[in-house]
Protein backbone atom coordinates (compact mmCIF):
# COMPACT_ATOMS: atom_id res chain seq x y z
CA UNK A 1 0.00 0.00 0.00
CA UNK A 2 1.27 3.48 -0.93
CA UNK A 3 0.00 6.36 1.21
CA UNK A 4 0.34 10.08 0.45
CA UNK A 5 -1.60 12.65 2.57
CA UNK A 6 -4.73 10.54 3.22
CA UNK A 7 -4.51 9.10 -0.27
CA UNK A 8 -4.18 5.36 -0.43
CA UNK A 9 -3.20 3.24 -3.40
CA UNK A 10 -3.95 -0.22 -2.17
CA UNK A 11 -2.83 -3.33 -3.97
CA UNK A 12 -5.30 -6.16 -3.97
CA UNK A 13 -4.87 -9.71 -5.14
CA UNK A 14 -6.92 -11.52 -7.77
CA UNK A 15 -8.97 -13.42 -5.18
CA UNK A 16 -10.12 -10.17 -3.55
CA UNK A 17 -10.91 -8.57 -6.90
CA UNK A 18 -12.92 -11.61 -7.97
CA UNK A 19 -14.98 -11.46 -4.74
CA UNK A 20 -15.63 -7.76 -5.22
CA UNK A 21 -16.65 -8.21 -8.87
CA UNK A 22 -18.98 -11.11 -8.07
CA UNK A 23 -20.69 -9.11 -5.32
CA UNK A 24 -20.83 -5.97 -7.52
CA UNK A 25 -18.69 -3.98 -5.06
CA UNK A 26 -16.02 -2.90 -7.57
CA UNK A 27 -15.68 -0.86 -10.72
CA UNK A 28 -12.76 -2.40 -12.61
CA UNK A 29 -11.01 0.04 -14.95
CA UNK A 30 -8.47 -1.36 -17.41
CA UNK A 31 -5.92 1.37 -18.24
CA UNK A 32 -4.17 -0.49 -21.05
CA UNK A 33 -4.42 0.70 -24.66
CA UNK A 34 -7.49 -0.20 -26.77
CA UNK A 35 -5.63 -2.78 -28.87
CA UNK A 36 -4.41 -4.58 -25.74
CA UNK A 37 -7.89 -4.50 -24.23
CA UNK A 38 -9.43 -5.80 -27.46
CA UNK A 39 -7.08 -8.78 -27.40
CA UNK A 40 -7.87 -9.88 -23.85
CA UNK A 41 -9.61 -8.44 -20.82
CA UNK A 42 -11.14 -9.38 -17.50
CA UNK A 43 -14.93 -9.83 -17.72
CA UNK A 44 -16.67 -6.71 -16.46
CA UNK A 45 -13.66 -4.44 -16.95
CA UNK A 46 -14.19 -1.01 -18.45
CA UNK A 47 -11.55 0.50 -20.73
CA UNK A 48 -10.04 3.89 -19.98
CA UNK A 49 -6.52 3.81 -21.41
CA UNK A 50 -3.81 5.71 -19.56
CA UNK A 51 -3.06 7.75 -22.70
CA UNK A 52 -6.67 9.00 -22.68
CA UNK A 53 -7.34 8.87 -18.93
CA UNK A 54 -9.99 11.31 -17.71
CA UNK A 55 -11.16 10.97 -14.11
CA UNK A 56 -14.37 12.87 -14.98
CA UNK A 57 -15.61 9.83 -16.94
CA UNK A 58 -15.42 7.55 -13.89
CA UNK A 59 -18.95 6.91 -12.60
CA UNK A 60 -19.44 8.00 -9.00
CA UNK A 61 -20.88 5.13 -7.00
CA UNK A 62 -20.32 5.16 -3.22
CA UNK A 63 -21.09 1.43 -3.07
CA UNK A 64 -18.25 0.47 -5.41
CA UNK A 65 -14.52 0.57 -4.96
CA UNK A 66 -12.49 1.79 -7.92
CA UNK A 67 -9.97 -0.83 -8.98
CA UNK A 68 -7.42 -0.05 -11.68
CA UNK A 69 -5.76 -2.78 -13.70
CA UNK A 70 -3.16 -3.00 -16.47
CA UNK A 71 -0.63 -5.53 -17.68
CA UNK A 72 1.91 -5.27 -14.84
CA UNK A 73 0.69 -2.67 -12.33
CA UNK A 74 2.85 0.21 -13.61
CA UNK A 75 0.22 2.03 -15.67
CA UNK A 76 -2.49 1.50 -13.07
CA UNK A 77 -0.22 3.15 -10.48
CA UNK A 78 0.26 6.11 -12.87
CA UNK A 79 -3.50 6.39 -13.39
CA UNK A 80 -3.99 6.31 -9.61
CA UNK A 81 -1.62 9.25 -9.23
CA UNK A 82 -3.77 11.20 -11.70
CA UNK A 83 -6.84 10.34 -9.64
CA UNK A 84 -5.15 11.45 -6.41
CA UNK A 85 -4.17 14.74 -8.07
CA UNK A 86 -7.87 15.19 -8.94
CA UNK A 87 -8.95 14.69 -5.33
CA UNK A 88 -9.73 10.96 -5.07
CA UNK A 89 -8.66 9.61 -1.68
CA UNK A 90 -8.90 5.83 -2.11
CA UNK A 91 -7.94 3.82 -5.17
CA UNK A 92 -7.16 0.12 -5.51
CA UNK A 93 -5.14 -1.66 -8.16
CA UNK A 94 -4.66 -5.30 -9.07
CA UNK A 95 -1.25 -6.43 -7.89
CA UNK A 96 0.70 -7.81 -10.84
CA UNK A 97 -1.99 -6.92 -13.37
CA UNK A 98 -3.60 -9.26 -15.88
CA UNK A 99 -1.02 -12.08 -15.53
CA UNK A 100 -1.80 -12.31 -11.80
CA UNK A 101 -5.52 -12.64 -12.57
CA UNK A 102 -4.84 -15.44 -15.06
CA UNK A 103 -2.33 -17.19 -12.76
CA UNK A 104 -5.06 -17.36 -10.10
CA UNK A 105 -7.13 -19.37 -12.58
CA UNK A 106 -9.74 -16.74 -13.40
CA UNK A 107 -11.07 -16.41 -16.91
CA UNK A 108 -10.52 -13.64 -19.42
CA UNK A 109 -12.28 -12.77 -22.64
CA UNK A 110 -9.92 -13.36 -25.56
CA UNK A 111 -10.35 -12.04 -29.10
CA UNK A 112 -8.21 -13.96 -31.60
CA UNK A 113 -8.77 -11.25 -34.24
CA UNK A 114 -7.27 -8.42 -32.16
CA UNK A 115 -3.99 -6.76 -33.14
CA UNK A 116 -0.80 -8.42 -31.89
CA UNK A 117 0.49 -7.28 -28.51
CA UNK A 118 2.31 -3.97 -28.16
CA UNK A 119 5.41 -5.75 -26.89
CA UNK A 120 5.57 -7.91 -30.03
CA UNK A 121 4.97 -4.87 -32.25
CA UNK A 122 7.91 -3.08 -30.59
CA UNK A 123 10.08 -6.18 -31.06
CA UNK A 124 9.19 -6.39 -34.76
CA UNK A 125 9.79 -2.69 -35.46
CA UNK A 126 12.98 -2.44 -33.38
CA UNK A 127 14.37 -5.68 -34.80
CA UNK A 128 13.58 -4.57 -38.36
CA UNK A 129 15.29 -1.20 -37.85
CA UNK A 130 18.41 -2.85 -36.39
CA UNK A 131 18.50 -5.41 -39.21
CA UNK A 132 18.05 -2.79 -41.94
CA UNK A 133 20.55 -0.40 -40.32
CA UNK A 134 23.15 -3.14 -40.01
CA UNK A 135 22.62 -4.35 -43.58
CA UNK A 136 22.82 -0.85 -45.02
CA UNK A 137 25.85 -0.14 -42.83
CA UNK A 138 27.66 -3.23 -44.12
CA UNK A 139 26.78 -2.86 -47.80
CA UNK A 140 26.05 0.83 -48.47
CA UNK A 141 27.68 3.14 -45.94
CA UNK A 142 28.89 2.71 -42.38
CA UNK A 143 26.85 5.81 -41.47
CA UNK A 144 23.71 3.66 -41.53
CA UNK A 145 24.98 1.89 -38.40
CA UNK A 146 23.76 4.98 -36.53
CA UNK A 147 20.21 3.69 -37.02
CA UNK A 148 21.07 0.44 -35.19
CA UNK A 149 22.85 2.35 -32.44
CA UNK A 150 19.92 4.73 -32.01
CA UNK A 151 17.43 1.85 -31.70
CA UNK A 152 19.71 0.07 -29.22
CA UNK A 153 20.00 3.23 -27.11
CA UNK A 154 16.20 3.62 -27.20
CA UNK A 155 15.72 0.05 -25.97
CA UNK A 156 18.18 0.60 -23.11
CA UNK A 157 16.35 3.82 -22.17
CA UNK A 158 13.01 1.98 -22.30
CA UNK A 159 14.33 -0.73 -20.00
CA UNK A 160 15.85 1.70 -17.49
CA UNK A 161 12.87 4.08 -17.31
CA UNK A 162 10.09 1.52 -17.89
CA UNK A 163 8.69 3.73 -20.66
CA UNK A 164 8.83 3.08 -24.36
CA UNK A 165 8.48 5.90 -26.86
CA UNK A 166 8.12 3.42 -29.71
CA UNK A 167 5.19 1.71 -27.95
CA UNK A 168 3.53 5.09 -27.35
CA UNK A 169 3.85 5.89 -31.07
CA UNK A 170 2.63 2.45 -32.16
CA UNK A 171 -0.36 2.76 -29.79
CA UNK A 172 -1.59 5.71 -31.86
CA UNK A 173 -1.84 3.66 -35.08
CA UNK A 174 -5.45 3.06 -36.17
CA UNK A 175 -5.37 -0.73 -35.79
CA UNK A 176 -4.23 -0.31 -32.16
CA UNK A 177 -7.17 1.98 -31.41
CA UNK A 178 -9.82 -0.69 -31.94
CA UNK A 179 -11.66 -1.55 -28.76
CA UNK A 180 -14.19 -4.25 -28.09
CA UNK A 181 -17.39 -3.75 -30.08
CA UNK A 182 -19.60 -3.68 -27.00
CA UNK A 183 -20.19 -0.02 -26.25
CA UNK A 184 -20.62 -0.59 -22.52
CA UNK A 185 -17.01 -1.70 -22.17
CA UNK A 186 -15.46 1.73 -22.77
CA UNK A 187 -15.74 4.53 -20.21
Amino acid sequence: MTTTNNRQLQEIDAVTLNKWLKSDRALLIDVREPGEFAAEYIPGAKLMSLSDFDHHRIPKDPNKRIVLQCQSGNRSAQAAQKMFAAGFTEVFHLQGGLPTWKAAGYSTIVNQNAPISMFRQVQIVAGSLVFIGTGLGAFVSPWFLIVSGFVGAGLVFAGVTNTCAMAMLLAKLPYNQKAVNTGDMVL
